[in-house]
């Protein structure tokens, strides 16, 4: 899982409440089991019309936020169903940062698994930053994880909470399959132990 330490980006603005995982990854694109590919169905019912169309309304559409790797989004964001394919479709398309005043919990955590971050921040604060990425791409966003800090473009900062177990993970790259092979040398020292005493196993 790539790192996420600090990140510089263009912020797209999302006002909308709600957004569930099904308007993130619609479940028709649910088949694979596969983590990449995904972004090109992100939002795919706001993104496209019916005949495939782009919807120049919709926010990612437009040119200053095609390369967006934050999203400034309403409350209870990833709420709905628990599938992990919204994540994967969110870091396939590039986001790496979601800032809401709160999110669904399963999303929450499957945003960590995946190498995203997801920042919870007060409502004044989250209107501020969808304000500041209203302004388009030269209004950049710093996030530094270490510090636990939200930049604005005006340099207003504002401070988030996280587990810090999360937090390390994130740091580190580490996802449940990396966390396990930290404990390498003592499951290789368990498994010639075990196969001394038992060897018939």
């Amino acid at each position: 899982m790539q790192k996420f330490t600090t990140l510089t980006g263009i912020a797209a603005p999302m006002p909308l409440v709600n957004i569930d995982t099904d308007m993130i990854i619609p479940k028709q694109f649910l088949k694979t089991i596969q983590r990449s590919g995904l972004g090109k169905n992100l939002f795919d019912e706001m993104r496209f019309d019916r005949e495939g169309n782009e919807n120049p309304d919709f926010v990612l559409n437009q040119p200053q936020y095609r390369s967006a790797e934050i999203l400034i989004a309403g409350d209870n964001f990833g709420c709905g169903s628990s599938r992990e394919h919204a994540p994967w479709a969110l870091l396939d398309f590039g986001i790496r940062c979601v800032i809401s005043t709160s999110f669904a919990d399963i999303f929450y955590s499957n945003c960590f698994k995946n190498g995203i971050l997801p920042i919870a921040l007060p409502a004044d604060a989250v209107a501020l930053l969808m304000q500041d990425a209203e302004k388009g791409a030269n209004a950049r966003v710093q996030i530094d994880l270490a510090a636990q800090t939200v930049t604005a473009s005006d340099g207003e900062t504002f401070h988030f909470d996280i587990d810090p177990f999360k937090k390390h993970c994130l740091l580190n790259g580490l996802d449940d399959i990396g966390l396990t092979m930290e404990k390498g040398t003592a499951i290789d020292a368990f498994e010639a132990r075990a196969a001394a005493d038992r060897p018939w196993v």
